[in-house]
Order: C-alpha cells, then sequence, then structure tokens
C-alpha cells in the first residue's frame, strides 16, 4: 500500500518520522468496480483455462513422441516445427502467469506479508496483481484484503508495509492477537462509516468546543493496516506522542465487546476511546445527543462507556498523574526482582550512567575527578568489547614483533596513549564490564546446549534485556513452551529469565553462539536492550538527523565487531564506516555504494536459501544447534547509513522479507522516515532518546559520537603491528637510576610474590585495597585517572567519597619525600601519578635490560653481562604470583602478562648470546633455562636452546632436547622455525626422536 503522509488540522505540528502508514479513507464500491471485477474474472477465466484448452484443441502434444534421432537435427524447419516450439514457450508462460496468480491469490487471502517473487515474472506478475485485486475487490472482505485500485502496478512498493503488519500480528514481542474476520470487518466498517459521517458533519459547522468530551471509535483494518493509538494521537492531537493521553484516558474500562484496554498496542476494530479535550478533526464523535446523525447503538455504546469514565480513574486530577507513567507496549522492560533478592554479598551495583554523570560534576567543580566520554563511560557491553580487542590488538602486536613477524622489529613497549586517546582509554577502563560479557555469553550458550541436550529448537529472541541487578531477561517471538532448568518464565510466557546468581553457575561449553545479532540501543527503566538484529522479520530503519543517526550507526558497528558473545560474522558498512575497520579487519567490511551492497546481498541471500534447503534446516537457528557446526550460520549483518533511492529501497524490501530465516540483519537510515519494508521503525532524536512508538520503546540511546569514534580508532591504530617501519618503542615509559645512589624510598616487588620494603604494614582490614592501588600505579607511571582506580577496585561501583578518602589515605601511606613533596601526587590532566622515589622490580628489571642492550652495555660487554645478569636474577615468578582470588580482576585489561614472558626471554637470549661468545655454552643454557620458567612456551628460547646444546657437542643430549620438544608440542606438531632448526642440527631427529624418547 503506498503511503500517505497527514498532517494535523493546525498544520502547525510536524508530522514525526517514525509512524505507520495513515488509513486510507474509506471507499464505497460503485458500478464501475463491478464492471472492472468481471472483466478482471473473465481474463483470468481466459488466461487460466481458455488459453490451454485452445492449446490443447488446436495443437495438441507439441513434443515428440518418442526419443529424437541424430537426422532429427539434419531436418528442414517445417512450419509444424515451428508451430511446436512457440506451442512450448507458450505453456512456459501460461505456467508461470498460473504461478504468479497462485502467489498473489495467497498474499492478498491471507493478508500479511509482502507477496513472494516468481523468478522472471515481472510483467506476469504485476498482470496477475491487477487481475486478482480487482477481483478481490468487490468481495465480503476486501476492505481486509486488497488496497484500492488506484495503487495497483506499484509493484512492491506498494506492499512496504506487509512486514509492519506481519511483524505487529506476531506473538510475544508486540504482543498482538489481531483476530478481525471478514465478517465482522465488513460490518464494523458500516459503523466507523456513519461515526465518520457525524463527526465531519459536526466538524464542518464548527459546533464543538476545546475542551468539550470527544470520542473516537477504532477503525476497522484498511488493507493490511490496523489502526493505532499513535496514529489516533498523530490525526487528532497534531502529535503521535500524545497517543500516552489516550491511553491514560481509556485504560482499564470495559468496551463495548466486554474486554479492556489494558496495553496501548492492543486495541481493536469497533471499542471507543475517550479523547483529551483538544481533539479535533473528523471521525470525532461528541456525546451522542450533540451527533444525532451516529446510529442508536453507536449512541447507547458511547454513553454507557461514558458512564464508566470518573469510576476507572478517580476524576480529571488523577489523569494527569497517570499520564506520566510510561507506557511499554509490544517491547516490554521486564519485571525487576526486589533488591534484596539480588544483591548477593553486599556487592554495590556499576552503575554507568551514575559515574557518568560523576564525570561531569567533577568537571564542573574543578577538582581531580575531571571528565571522561560520557558515551563509552554509559556503554558497559560495548566499552568491555572495545577494551578487550585493543587488549588482543596490542598482545598480538607485541607478540609479531618479538617473534619477527613484521619485518624482524623487536619492541617491548606500546606507545602510551596522550590526549583524546588516554581519555578514551580511562573512560574504557571505567565503563566496561566484562563480567557482565561474560555472564551474557556463558548464559545464552548454556540455554542453547540445555535445549539441544532436550532436542528443542532454540526460540526465536526478538530482544533481551539486562537489568539493573544483572538479571537477563530474554524476550521471545512466541510462547515455546517451559525454559530449560534454571532458566524461568518471566512476566508471561514469552519471557524467559535467568537471575543473575544462576548464570554464575554456568561454565563454558564447546557450542556456537546462539544469538550474535544481539546489540545494545540503549536503557529504559534501569534496564538495558539488547534488538536481536539478526531475528527481525524485515529492515529496520532508523530516522533522525545524519549527525544523530551516525553516532547510532558506530556504536552498533563497534559492539557487533568487538563484543563477547559472539564466534563469527559478517559486518557490511555502506555510507560510513570505512575508518572503523581497524577495530575488526576479520569482521568488518566496507562497501563504497548501495550498488555493491545489493550484488552482493542477492548473491549470498541465494547462497543462504539453497545451503538451507540442503541441510534440511527451517532457520539458522536449527543450524546453529543441529551438525552444521558453527560457521555456516554465521549473521550477516548489513548497516546503511544513507537512505537508498526508491528503486534500491524496494529490492532491500525484497532481500530481507526473508532475512530473519536466514541469519541476515539490515539497519538502514532513512531522513524522511518512509522507507520500503520496514518491519521495525526507530528515530533518534537531538537529545539521544531512540524513540519506536510502534514497538512502545523510548531509549537513552548508546551512542558513540564522531569525536570518541576516532578517539577509540586511533587506540587500535596506535597498536597496530604494521602502522610504520619501526613498530613500537623499546624505550621503557619509566627508568630508574640502577646505582647505588638511586636507591628508592620506597620497593615494591610484583614479580613473584607482592612485598613492600620501606612502608609500614597499613591497618589488616584496608591492607588489601591499598596495596591492589599501588600495584594498579605502579604498573601504570603514566597516571591512573581517579575513576579508572575506583573501577579497579570496586569493579560493581562505588560511591565518590569512598573514593577520595581511599586516595587520601594512600597518600598518607606512602608519606612524602624528604623535600616535602608527597609520593602520590596528581598531575595537570588531574590523573594519580607516583614520585620516583617508589619504584617497583619491574622497573628495575625494564631498566637493567634497557641499560645493557641499548646503554652502557653497548660498549662495555663485562657491564653487559653484569647487567643482564643481576636483571634475570630479578625474576622469581609471574606477576602477583599470590595474589588473592577475587581481586585484580582489572589485570585482564592489562598487557602485562605478554610483556613480562617476553621481556624474561629477551633477557634470556641476551645473555645467551653474551656467554656463548666466549663459548660458555653450559652458562648459556643456565640463563636460558632460567628464562623458561617464566616464558615456557617462547618458541625462541627452546631454538637458542637448541643451539646452545648442540655447542656443548654432546649429541645425545641434543637428541633427549629434541625428543622433549616433540613431546611437549603434541598433535600441534613443532613450529616451522624450530623444524627447519632440528633439519639443520640434527638432520636424522625425525627417525631417532621416538626411540630417544
Amino acid at each position: 500500500m503506498a503511503r500517505r503522509t497527514t498532517s494535523s488540522s493546525t498544520g502547525t505540528s510536524p508530522s514525526p518520522r517514525n509512524r505507520t502508514p495513515q488509513p486510507l479513507p474509506r471507499r464505497r464500491r460503485t458500478f464501475g468496480d463491478f464492471v472492472k471485477a468481471l472483466g478482471a474474472f473473465v481474463a483470468l477465466l481466459v488466461l487460466l483455462v481458455g488459453v490451454p484448452g485452445a492449446l490443447a484443441v488446436g495443437v495438441g502434444w507439441p513434443l515428440p513422441h518418442g526419443a529424437p534421432r541424430m537426422d532429427w537435427l539434419q531436418r528442414e524447419i517445417s512450419v509444424s516445427t515451428f508451430v511446436n516450439a512457440l506451442t512450448v514457450i507458450v505453456w512456459f508462460a501460461w505456467a508461470q502467469f498460473t504461478a504468479c496468480v497462485l502467489v498473489e491469490v495467497k498474499a492478498a487471502l491471507s493478508g500479511v506479508g509482502m507477496p513472494g517473487r516468481v523468478p522472471g515474472a515481472g510483467p506476469s506478475q504485476l498482470l496477475a496483481r491487477q487481475l486478482v485485486a480487482a477481483l478481490l475487490l468487490v468481495g465480503a472482505a476486501a476492505a481486509s484484503f486488497t488496497p484500492g485500485l488506484s495503487q495497483l502496478g506499484q509493484s512492491l512498493e506498494g506492499n512496504q508495509h506487509g512486514s509492519v503488519a506481519a511483524a505487529q500480528q506476531t506473538p510475544g514481542l508486540f504482543a498482538q492477537q489481531q483476530e478481525q474476520a471478514a465478517s465482522s470487518a465488513a460490518a464494523l466498517a458500516e459503523q466507523a462509516a456513519d461515526a465518520a459521517d457525524a463527526a465531519a458533519h459536526a466538524d464542518g459547522a464548527g459546533a464543538t468546543e476545546h475542551g468539550d468530551t470527544k470520542y473516537y471509535r477504532i477503525q476497522p483494518p484498511e488493507g493490511r493496516h490496523h489502526d493505532s493509538l499513535w496514529e489516533v494521537a498523530q490525526r487528532h492531537l497534531g502529535d503521535g506522542r500524545r497517543y500516552k493521553e489516550i491511553y491514560q484516558l481509556n485504560k482499564d474500562r470495559t468496551q463495548p465487546d466486554g474486554s479492556k484496554l489494558s496495553e496501548a498496542s492492543l486495541i481493536r476494530p469497533g471499542w471507543i476511546l475517550e479523547m483529551p479535550g483538544d481533539a479535533h478533526g473528523g471521525e470525532l464523535v461528541e456525546m451522542p445527543d450533540a451527533a444525532p446523525e451516529v446510529s442508536q447503538q453507536v449512541q447507547q455504546q458511547i454513553h454507557d462507556y461514558a458512564k464508566t469514565g470518573d469510576q476507572q480513574r478517580g476524576g480529571a486530577a488523577n489523569r494527569q498523574n497517570e499520564q506520566g507513567d510510561r507506557d511499554t507496549a509490544h517491547i516490554h522492560v521486564p519485571r525487576q526482582r526486589p533488591a534484596g533478592e539480588h544483591e548477593a554479598g553486599g556487592r554495590e551495583r556499576h552503575e554507568p550512567a551514575a559515574e557518568a554523570a560523576q564525570a561531569s560534576q567533577g568537571a564542573e567543580d574543578g577538582g581531580f575527578a575531571f571528565g571522561l566520554p560520557e558515551a563509552l563511560v554509559g556503554a558497559p557491553l560495548l566499552a568491555a568489547g572495545l577494551l578487550g580487542a585493543l587488549g588482543r590488538r596490542r598482545r598480538q602486536a607485541l607478540w609479531q614483533s618479538a617473534l619477527g613477524a613484521v619485518g624482524g622489529r623487536r619492541g617491548m613497549e606500546p606507545p602510551v596513549p596522550t590526549g583524546s586517546a588516554a581519555d578514551a582509554q580511562d573512560a574504557l577502563l571505567v565503563g566496561a564490564d566484562p563480567e557482565g560479557v561474560r555472564l551474557l555469553d556463558l548464559s545464552l550458550r548454556g540455554l542453547a546446549t540445555a535445549l539441544a541436550a532436550e532436542s528443542r529448537p532454540l526460540p526465536t529472541v526478538y530482544a533481551a534485556w539486562l537489568g539493573g541487578n544483572g538479571d537477563l531477561h530474554l524476550q521471545l517471538a512466541q510462547p515455546a513452551g517451559k525454559p530449560p532448568t534454571p532458566w524461568q518464565l518471566g512476566q508471561d510466557q514469552t519471557f524467559w529469565m535467568l537471575a543473575r546468581a544462576d548464570a554464575e553457575q554456568y561454565e563454558e561449553v564447546d557450542t556456537a553462539a546462539p544469538y550474535p545479532g544481539l546489540v545494545s540501543l540503549g536503557t529504559m527503566d534501569d534496564s538495558r536492550l539488547l534488538l536481536n538484529l539478526e531475528a527481525v522479520p524485515g529492515i529496520v530503519s532508523l530516522s533522525g538527523s545524519a549527525a544523530d543517526r551516525a553516532g547510532v550507526f558506530a556504536s552498533v558497528a563497534a559492539e557487533l565487531a568487538t563484543n563477547g558473545w559472539s564466534d563469527r560474522m559478517t559486518i557490511t558498512l555502506v555510507g560510513f564506516g570505512e575508518d572503523l575497520t581497524p577495530l575488526a579487519p576479520n569482521r568488518l567490511r566496507h562497501l563504497d555504494d548501495v550498488e555493491a551492497l545489493v550484488e552482493t546481498m542477492e548473491a549470498e541471500t541465494r547462497q543462504r536459501r539453497g545451503a538451507l534447503g540442503a541441510a534440511g534446516h527451517d532457520s539458522v537457528l536449527t543450524g546453529r544447534t543441529g551438525p552444521a557446526q558453527h560457521t555456516r550460520w554465521a549473521p550477516h549483518l548489513v548497516l546503511l547509513a544513507t537512505e537508498p533511492s526508491a528503486e534500491d529501497a524496494v529490492t532491500l524490501a525484497e532481500l530481507a522479507a526473508d532475512a530473519g530465516r536466514l541469519g541476515i540483519g539490515y539497519l538502514v537510515g532513512t531522513e524522511s522516515g518512509d522507507l520500503p519494508g520496514a518491519a521495525w521503525e526507530m528515530e533518534i532524536t537531538g537529545e539521544g532518546k531512540l524513540l519506536a512508538p510502534l514497538l512502545g520503546l523510548e531509549l537513552d540511546a548508546q551512542l558513540l559520537p564522531v569525536a570518541q569514534q576516532r578517539a577509540v580508532v586511533e587506540l587500535f591504530v596506535e597498536a597496530d603491528p604494521e602502522r610504520d617501519p619501526d613498530g613500537p618503542t623499546t624505550t621503557p615509559p619509566f627508568l630508574v637510576d640502577i646505582s647505588e645512589q638511586g636507591r628508592p624510598a620506597v620497593y615494591a616487588r610484583l614479580v613473584g610474590s607482592y612485598e613492600i620494603i620501606g612502608l609500614e604494614a597499613p591497618d589488616g582490614e584496608r591492607s588489601p585495597l591499598l596495596h591492589e592501588a599501588l600495584a594498579l600505579l605502579l604498573l601504570h607511571r603514566e597516571g591512573v585517572h581517579p575513576r579508572v582506580l575506583s573501577a579497579a577496585l570496586w569493579p560493581r561501583g562505588v560511591t565518590e567519597d569512598v573514593r577520595d578518602a581511599l586516595v587520601e589515605r594512600l597518600r598518607g601511606w606512602l608519606g612524602a619525600d624528604p623535600d616535602g613533596t608527597p609520593r602520590l601526587g596528581t598531575d595537570e590532566a588531574g590523573r594519580l601519578t607516583l614520585a620516583k622515589s617508589v619504584v617497583s622490580d619491574l622497573d628495575v628489571l625494564r631498566s637493567l635490560y634497557h641499560e645493557a642492550t641499548q646503554g652502557k652495555g653497548v660498549d662495555s660487554r663485562v657491564v653487559r653481562g653484569r647487567l643482564l645478569t643481576d636483571a634475570l636474577v630479578l625474576v622469581r615468578g609471574p606477576l602477583l604470583a599470590d595474589r588473592p582470588q577475587g581481586r585484580y580482576g582489572w589485570l585482564t585489561h592489562e598487557i602485562i602478562d605478554a610483556q613480562l614472558p617476553l621481556l624474561v626471554a629477551d633477557i634470556g637470549l641476551a645473555l645467551s648470546a653474551f656467554h656463548l661468545e666466549k663459548d660458555r655454552a653450559e652458562k648459556a643454557i643456565e640463563a636460558l633455562n632460567a628464562s623458561m620458567n617464566s616464558a615456557p612456551r617462547d618458541e625462541r628460547l627452546w631454538n637458542e636452546l637448541l643451539r646452545a646444546t648442540h655447542a656443548t657437542g654432546d649429541t645425545d643430549r641434543l637428541k633427549r632436547l629434541a625428543a622433549d620438544l616433540v613431546t611437549r608440542s603434541g598433535a600441534r606438531g613443532l613450529p616451522p622455525r624450530t623444524e627447519a632448526l632440528l633439519d639443520e642440527l640434527l638432520p636424522a631427529w625425525r627417525t631417532d626422536g621416538a626411540a630417544v624418547g
């Protein structure tokens, strides 16, 4: 059905971008309609029955009665041969047209969705559609089935909201059961027409006054469109957002059919709605006494309905209070359990929104707790994904640099971010909720495993809600029975709920991620919404200004690219995001234009349909839990930021009609809000609100503005080992005086057991927090933001006064230098920094290695050997070896666990080379063995150990070492470099290894 734009009668209220089609004006069937219907019937009869009959009688069987022989090809083409060939073509054309008629009749009678396309039948299907529509126009239920003849021939554009209608009738997410039969639609149409005529007469005469009570009667379905409160408010109040006022005026009042209005989405034709006093426009009726044209039945119904008003609402005073209540039709915010049921162990909740508010307040107060980017602080799942991906990128850079994978470079220290990049990194550290991501992933995979064990399919999930208490609520497309333990039914049959305490009992399982298309959109009533883009029955459209849309698209792309609850996926970005690809080059793909997108998606849609059919699966969900393996059913999510042309929009609508079953999702931006095939329509406002009235959503949107987007990308680009020929810097960020004169005032041992020398032990109860805070500061000599410190020590959140008290206590514990300077200070940027008199063994270890390889040791062999030996002596084990369980969770965000083994290996390799220069092979072996205690998997150490052992001349010892290496490598086998080295040093190792072992 073609869209029609409407405006209020006042002409002052702009039409919202996010809206559904307005109902077409009611049209009575004329004699011309019957003539057209008769003509259509005759045409269909001739084409479907007459054509095959004529062919059968006039031509007969056109094909050979036996197998053709070779001499048949050499015969002259006769008239009969030509007629037979033409007859075959006509038969094929008839079969194609018949298929088109069947498809169009099925789509018209079902009243839901977009007609399927018959391959290669564009003109034929268009003709079939026109004839079928003309025939059904005069049927008893034509008003519910077909658009007007004036809209025929517009191809798929005429059905651009079929997906919307289908989605509105889907249980669960939309919670609607549209049960209008054709007979009731016809009966209600007559009543609605009477009411409309009366209202038009009254409106034209100017009989109504502002403040008079008016009533509206819900209209029967027109075509494939159903009336909604949003549209009623848009037409008669000038603003669709005022639908809540109508809802509150009529909530829980008994309707003429005996049912009640309990949700804004559940309205039925024939219901009566009291309207606010300033309602205007046609189709409104005042009290029956003032509108005598209304039928007696409707008059009585309005009288009865008016009597229930004050009794149900408690008077006009209560109406204003009730209008402030949030209505959550379609997508419901799940009910939360009382706080006492979920705050186990007295842990405080981590509230990113509150943290963001504190950041802004700190900036205004001028204190050291200056503000951080709120967009990142308030997006815990996005921040956790970005932080995890950044850590992996930095580790990869270290390993590639150490192994010489990129130009033979070696460097231990990634660059320290500055400026906006440093602020972005701090915001990620503050806002990230890695534990929440871990539990979400475990919960979803655990659910998939439990359902597979019961031979049950995965239910279609439209949305997931993460409550403020940590509970997870899955909103299903339709009821799917009782969930497996420990999941429970939620507030109704379409909600499955898992308490946080139960989620913490899950363990790692080897199964595919069941819902990788979930992505955060924002928060509503302390709950975070994740929409499953993969399951949407059509396109999700996003309207609003280009700048506001860009923030949503960037946030969605970044989270999908880095989230922790997905295995594999493809994210195609069109119209934006070329600079986002460094976040996840293996997931993100950028296309230049819509034409390339259409070509790509047409091919992939065909491929996926064929793969599903060949595997015998209904959808990708059944494939993920069956034997189809994980990779075949990875989702493909398309993010198109620019509005496509009308032709491209129709093509995308066709592709998206079956996308939910195929694991393909579409999020498309639009300026006007009118997009064919849009199943769900959303709008982003300049105030950061994400609105979807027909879904009942008004979210505080999750955004990634341009400034923060650039800062985040800078972090990833700086961590890329291939970004420049020099690679990561090899200079430590903090060098200490390693001479006798440089003895520190406070010395902390971090490599091995945690010990502090130079300070008295703090109060027993506060000692763990003070030790952990000092360790964090020692590992970040560039400074630590106070909010990063509090987020590290209290991952679940803490008040600002508690954090400040700890900082002051730490400052008092560390004391001051002899000149009175506090050993814990604050730099110009507001970050907490340690004085140079506070040193860790890791600082000394780095300084010794740097001095040995780039300082005095370069010119003095004796100095180099002494410095390297002293450095290796400092290595007493892994970092913070005896840290208590449940503390130091922030180390998961660090790369020190990768840096320290590489640093120790570099020291061992340098010391081994030092000894081999003087043919001291045993000393070299001793240094290498000491290094392997901290870096047992470093291939470089094993290769150097092979060379040092070979230098001893002991062949049997070399064979035993080779056999040990083969055993350690297991099924993976030896690395290629190690194999090549063994081929050189011990050519017979492949045959002798087993015997020696």
